[in-house]
């Protein structure tokens, strides 16, 4: 079988910036909600249940320590000071295009201020400048896992309405500061993460909620984000004639356990929740069935009268998505478990695990294409995919990392037998192209890159840069298009 991918089709990698740029309060920038995410060496299944706790207590105290070993997003690899070796090392490899996120608080430190801080705008438009002037398209996300800390303590996050305006300013200046530079934008990262971090995503502090009110709140604050969302697409859409603006899903592609009905009933329903983030911005309204279960549930959503408009009037140009593994739903409580990103499922018996336990199908990769493709006919993008390992430095100081290339190559193999079917995917960008802090444990052993960066858990290390043996096979593929996959 041939391999070689479509012409132009954008190979690359992804970033976000509270997991890579360190320098927390550099140059006036605020801390962020990534700013008091602490270290864990695991996550429990309790903890996903309601991902990581949080409470006002424990962000006081993190606001009065000053430990970047206890912090580690606070120290990242220092891509704010290393970026134009890390973007000459992803030029190198060929990229065609690189996602990358703004700080928030690099712009508005409070999220409050009328003014953007010039440091900050003048560090992207450096940043930004750097990739083009090395061929590389920039896509930029908006929001990344770095609202304001002072929102969230302030306004309980993206629950109160007025951050909707907050945020707006901030796209703004982004679109007007980089509008040479920038084609591609998405707004909300993982928007259907909101119902498993909520703090993460949307700054929503449980006990600032109302009790017994605190689903509602987490519900409430998403309406808000949607409408943001269609809010600066057009905007973008005003300023950057050109643009082109992108949703992003996490794509959790969930099997029935088996073929009892029930177990297919489990798994529809969740499948159709999962849809359901991508169907507002895409199709600019709420699907009939989330309503229903907003009314079975006691939800009840505050809309303003002009809500519904927005939302249908500004959708989105593009689906972008991350996939790292799929899982499987039942209704036997007593089946073993898999981990997976951000979520649990049931253990497929099919299927290998990571050291992390993520369940490795490239197949379902294929499948997922198909599933969002037939339903969305959007063009599409995968900008989050990879594998978390340890890797080992031999005594020459080369890295031989070959469980990474096979599961690279299984994956571009099946995204190369999607688009044979008619999915219109016009590019890829690999998770954590160069190792970072890790999203979920803030652990730096938790390695994803072609490219090795000499720091653990702890922050010991140099910082130096390495070529791992999936640096050089990256860089073929990208030079053949694919067609090395032969």
């Amino acid at each position: 079988m041939k391999y070689k991918f479509p012409e132009n089709f954008l190979w690359g990698g992804a970033l976000a910036a509270n997991q890579v740029e360190g320098a927390w309060d550099a140059d006036g920038k605020g801390m962020s909600v990534a700013d008091v995410a602490m270290y864990r060496s695991k996550i429990s299944v309790d903890d996903y249940k309601g991902h990581l706790e949080i409470s006002k207590d424990l962000i006081e105290k993190a606001m009065q320590d000053n430990d970047i070993k206890k912090y580690p997003k606070r120290r990242g690899i220092n891509f704010y000071e290393y970026y134009k070796e890390d973007l000459a090392l992803f030029a190198e490899m060929g990229f065609k295009v690189l996602r990358v996120s703004i700080a928030w608080t690099r712009l508005f430190p409070t999220g409050e201020e009328t003014e953007p801080n010039p440091a900050g705008v003048k560090y992207y438009r450096e940043l930004l400048t750097e990739m083009r002037r090395l061929h590389i398209e920039p896509i930029v996300t908006l929001s990344h896992y770095e609202m304001p800390l002072a929102l969230s303590l302030k306004y309980n996050g993206w629950v109160e309405r007025k951050v909707i305006d907050y945020f707006v300013r901030f796209c703004n200046v982004c679109f007007n500061a980089y509008k040479d530079l920038v084609k591609y934008w998405l707004t909300f990262n993982e928007i259907d993460s909101i119902d498993r971090h909520p703090f993460i995503t949307a700054g929503i502090i449980p006990e600032l909620c109302e009790t017994g009110k605190e689903e509602e709140a987490i519900y409430q604050a998403l309406h808000h984000q949607f409408v943001a969302s269609s809010l600066v697409t057009k905007a973008c859409h005003e300023i950057i004639p050109s643009s082109q603006v992108g949703c992003m899903l996490t794509k959790l592609t969930t099997y029935p356990n088996t073929c009892n009905p029930l177990d297919v009933e489990a798994t529809l329903k969740k499948n159709l929740h999962n849809y359901f983030y991508a169907d507002v911005q895409i199709f600019g309204e709420y699907p009939v069935m989330i309503e229903k279960w907003f009314e079975r549930k006691g939800i009840q959503i505050v809309m303003a009268p002009e809500d519904k408009a927005i939302l249908k009037e500004n959708t989105v140009d593009y689906l972008s998505f991350s996939y790292y593994m799929s899982l499987t739903e039942s209704v036997d409580p007593e089946l073993e478990k898999a981990s997976g990103n951000t979520i649990m499922g049931v253990k497929n018996p099919y299927l290998p695990s990571s050291e992390w336990g993520w369940q490795i199908d490239p197949l379902g990769l294929k499948i997922s294409l198909i599933e969002l493709y037939d339903r969305y006919k959007k063009p599409m993008i995968i900008v989050e995919n990879g594998v978390g390992a340890k890797d080992v430095v031999e005594a020459d100081g080369s890295i031989h990392d070959p469980y990474r290339i096979r599961y690279f190559s299984e994956h571009f193999k099946q995204m190369k037998a999607a688009i044979d079917e008619g999915v219109d995917l016009f590019g890829y960008t690999s998770w954590g192209p160069i190792d970072i802090i890790s999203a979920g444990t803030s652990q730096m052993s938790k390695r994803y890159g072609f490219i090795y960066v000499d720091q653990d858990d702890e922050g010991n290390g140099t910082l130096r840069r390495s070529r791992k043996d999936s640096f050089y096979w990256y860089k073929k593929i990208i030079e053949s298009n694919g067609a090395d996959l032969d």
